[in-house]
């Protein structure tokens, strides 16, 4: 094999080590996340509440059905959350 070949396959080869690392550690971390009713700002919710379609659209603080995503056991320790919708 010639160098230049040698060299190319060991570029591709430590890319897609990385991309499979990466890829790895964002599935882990979506894993370790949940979603948490009851505490977002007005505004800063993390998607669709039952009255809007879109995050960032809910119309008061701390509004029942407006999520946020936080660190799994994080809802749990956050006064006025639930981890379901009301």
């Amino acid at each position: 094999m010639k160098k230049t070949n040698f060299a190319v396959a060991a570029a591709v080869t430590s890319l897609l080590a990385v991309g499979a690392t990466t890829l790895t550690t964002t599935v882990a971390q979506a894993a370790e996340k949940e979603k948490c009713y009851g505490v977002a700002k007005a505004g800063k919710n993390d998607c669709a509440t039952n009255t809007s379609s879109c995050a960032g659209t809910s119309t008061k603080d701390a509004q029942s059905d407006a999520f946020i995503v936080v660190p799994e056991g994080l809802c749990d320790r956050l006064s006025g959350s639930s981890k379901t919708s009301s």
